[in-house]
């Protein structure tokens, strides 16, 4: 997500953090690898004129003249124009009545019926309350089972009438969700172009009957440019509230998120990172910017870490760390509260100053099995006393986890410098 972008922003912080002076000439060089590596990444061609003219006149300013720091002034310049463009505030959902009613349209193949479901998982955990999806795309085959598919893996209700009149079947959702207690409705509408007259009426139909809401609209960030024409096309039709943006993890230039709010107002909601069912994140302007520009994002690895860990065994853990009694029994609770948190290399991309080379490390999950595999292989003494694994032991433990002895020796001299590190953390001594 944005990695070709953030490369070639950062370049440019590294150059403008070199110099002791900010001038109108020095400001030039950096300003036009920004605007190379915006246009780059398929931001709109006015967009990028206006962002870099904010920039630049700011980082001229009095203020960037008088600092000690001038580098340091200019990220933040940066950043802060960077957040202004994805929308400055994040926009959360506005969900009220009971049920509250929210419909997803968009175009054929932008994820929509998954990204529905996703929503509806995510709004069950957030929020602790009862969705139910409706199957209203009655023209694309299989459409219905797919959301049907969707409900049964994730224990959620799905509504649907086979291939009636969508107008129809929304009104009798909702009132089939006030009947049986449900929160929150999603309706899930046919993809159609926003050209298509009879299906944009239909839309607008289903909108004046049911009154939903949220109206967000969902588009693949692969669509480029054409995302701004898309999405103008729905908004002068409907009421858009909002857009969700599918398969940021892909192979995508990110230009359209870039664009979106700045060139149509409409408020960027949520961002799909993977293609789990757990795969949807709201979208936070500051977040995404502090991301781009290499800074990280701790806030949202906190936020995962608080759904999936277990709190208890966490604190259990991290007091043994402290007390100096770190074994391999806590490094095997340790590894399984990670894996929750989703693949490893998405976890690096959140942490701050993690250089190119390990940005773009991938992590197989089958290592992390291995690595499983090898500890539960052992006994609960040894896990303990890892100190006792001798040659005999090992061989016994290679043996019943389908491992190497060389795979093992690895395992216990990364987790006896893990401990020395814990060590030095401890009295007060950074490891670097």
């Amino acid at each position: 997500m944005f990695e070709s972008l953030g490369d070639r922003l950062q370049t440019a912080i590294n150059k403008i953090k070199g110099y002791g002076k900010i001038t109108e000439e020095n400001i030039s060089d950096v300003t036009r690898e920004i605007r190379l590596a915006l246009l780059e990444a398929d931001v709109n061609y006015k967009v990028v004129k206006e962002f870099v003219n904010n920039v630049k006149e700011k980082a001229l300013g009095e203020e960037v003249a008088k600092s000690l720091k001038p580098g340091e002034m200019f990220v933040k310049i940066l950043k802060d124009e960077l957040v202004e463009l994805l929308g400055g505030e994040e926009a959360p959902l506005y969900m009220s009545g009971h049920p509250s009613v929210l419909m997803l349209v968009g175009l054929q193949g932008s994820g929509k019926t998954t990204t529905i479901g996703k929503l509806a998982l995510r709004l069950r955990k957030k929020e602790k309350k009862n969705p139910l999806l409706v199957a209203c795309d009655v023209y694309r085959p299989a459409a219905i089972d797919q959301l049907k598919t969707i409900g049964k893996e994730l224990n959620i209700e799905v509504y649907s009438e086979g291939k009636g009149n969508p107008v129809e079947i929304s009104k009798n959702a909702i009132n089939y969700a006030k009947e049986n207690h449900f929160d929150y409705v999603l309706i899930d509408t046919a993809g159609r172009l926003h050209i298509d007259e009879e299906l944009m009426d239909e839309l607008n139909n289903i909108n004046n009957e049911v009154n939903p809401n949220e109206i967000l609209l969902v588009i693949d960030s692969m669509t480029g440019q054409d995302a701004i024409n898309v999405i103008e096309g729905f908004n002068n039709r409907l009421p858009l509230t909002g857009a969700i943006l599918t398969k940021l993890d892909g192979d995508t230039r990110g230009g359209a998120a870039l664009s979106i709010r700045h060139l149509t107002n409409v408020p960027i909601k949520f961002i799909g990172i993977s293609e789990k069912m757990d795969g949807l994140d709201e979208f936070h302007p500051e977040r995404m910017a502090t991301r781009i520009l290499g800074m990280g994002d701790i806030m949202t690895m906190l936020e995962k870490a608080e759904e999936v860990i277990d709190q208890d065994e966490a604190m259990k853990t991290a007091k043994r760390m402290q007390a100096g009694k770190f074994d391999l029994e806590d490094f095997l609770s340790a590894l399984k509260q990670v894996k929750k948190m989703g693949p490893l290399e998405n976890l690096i991309k959140m942490l701050p100053g993690v250089p190119k080379e390990a940005r773009n490390i991938k992590v197989d999950p089958k290592d992390m099995a291995h690595i499983e595999a090898i500890v539960l292989s052992m006994t609960p003494y040894e896990r303990r006393h890892p100190e006792c694994l001798k040659n005999s032991r090992k061989l016994r433990i290679a043996k019943g986890s389908s491992r190497s002895v060389e795979e093992i020796n690895r395992l216990l001299k990364q987790f006896e410098e893990m401990k020395k590190m814990m060590k030095m953390l401890k009295n007060g001594k950074m490891p670097f």
